[in-house]
């Protein structure tokens, strides 16, 4: 019996093995191209669980023959981190490359951040650090300024299905179609949660069908986002609630959202779209607040986001509302596309030169407070448009 986790087994040796993160890996991407100059860079892997910042930090290491490092800042202290230092220093005048890799870095403090700067800076050590939160907020500035942010996206449902179909061709496992697409529904983006549903499934059942995926993961796929219709329907509904200002609909439909892991800076993001679509100049301090929700969300994370969201959609769903702003947005866009190529008045632009000026450009305009001139300022042949109502 192979006592490795197959989440380990399967983890891949060089980037051309590494399924999805099409954004940083490939032709002419980032960690393609650093794995090709063989120049090791400071990196900030940023990015949710499960999405391979530990697997990408040991290929790129491998990659420069370097001599790997791996720390954790829940367990590490000023110990582990000297030692290191220690480490990096023998391995210099070897000539071997040095790579730090931190993982969850967000949680080493300032002091401790500050300790590795002498050393990235001079170049003893080639700091990696893994991240599932904002590193702008995280991260000391000296830091992240000698650092690459990188993106680690979560990983596609194709993605999380090629991994674990290779799994199930490396281990000749015998699992029905459906409950494969299953276990991709539930890891959320999380290849080492998807494989390790794979592999507790394959210990209680040979043959494994979804049943055997609920009784292994402890839990059901909510009746969600299976092709997105539900995912689309629940947003609606949560929006016209608040449009309607019905604020028990409105709590339920977050509610709902964010009980099937719903991304909560998605639900923050439409929230702020809504504050200027429906409510605009009737309450002009809800897109502040809008504002501020999406920023919170970003900062504090889950599950305290959801009080955050929960007060933010309840003053949204209150609100006076007008869509006076947006209804005249979208009649200005309407007829800019009509009317694109009508020559703006004379008066209304700019006289760098004399000659400009001989013809009458600009004219009659003053740099000052409440200027105002009484003359067509929208082009001539739609100079009896009107926008705002």
């Amino acid at each position: 019996m192979n006592r490795v986790p197959l989440a380990e087994r399967m983890r891949p040796k060089t980037l051309k093995e590494v399924v999805g993160q099409e954004e940083i890996i490939g032709k002419g991407k980032i960690l393609t191209e650093i794995v090709k100059k063989k120049e090791p860079v400071n990196l900030i892997f940023w990015g949710p669980p499960g999405t391979g910042k530990t697997t990408l930090a040991r290929i790129l290491a491998r990659e420069f023959n370097a001599d790997f490092v791996e720390i954790s800042a829940v367990t590490a202290g000023k110990k582990d981190v000297e030692a290191v230092v220690e480490r990096a220093k023998t391995n210099w005048n070897l000539k071997v490359r040095t790579v730090l890799f931190v993982d969850e870095i967000h949680r080493f403090n300032k002091a401790q951040q500050d300790a590795f700067l002498p050393h990235v800076e001079s170049g003893l050590i080639t700091l990696i650090g893994a991240t599932t939160e904002n590193p702008s907020f995280e991260v000391i500035s000296p830091l992240l300024s000698r650092s690459r942010v990188v993106v680690v996206a979560p990983l596609s449902k194709k993605a999380i299905l090629k991994v674990l179909t290779n799994a199930c061709n490396e281990l000749g496992a015998d699992i029905k179609k459906d409950a494969l697409d299953y276990i991709a529904e539930l890891s959320g983006g999380d290849a080492r949660s998807a494989l390790g549903d794979l592999e507790l499934a394959m210990s209680l059942n040979k043959q494994v069908t979804i049943d055997t995926v609920i009784e292994a993961a402890g839990k059901k796929l909510p009746g969600y986002d299976k092709k997105g219709d539900h995912h689309y329907d629940t947003i609606s509904a949560f929006i016209k609630s608040m449009r309607g200002s019905d604020v028990d609909a409105t709590l339920y439909y977050l509610a709902r959202m964010v009980q099937s892991g719903e991304d909560p800076k998605f639900i923050a993001r439409r929230m702020v779209i809504f504050a200027s679509e429906d409510i605009g100049l009737a309450g002009n301090g809800a897109l502040s607040l809008a504002t501020a929700c999406f920023q919170a969300v970003e900062r504090v994370g889950m599950p305290e986001s959801g009080l955050i969201l929960a007060h933010t959609a309840v003053a949204l769903s209150l609100s006076k509302k007008s869509r006076r702003t947006t209804d005249a947005w979208y009649k200005a866009q309407d007829l800019a596309r009509k009317t694109m190529n009508e020559p703006v008045p004379i008066w209304l632009r700019n006289a760098p030169t004399k000659l400009m000026k001989d013809l009458g450009f600009g004219k009659g305009q003053k740099w000052e407070s409440g200027f105002h001139l009484d003359k067509n300022y929208l082009p001539d042949s739609i100079k009896n448009e009107k926008i705002w109502k």
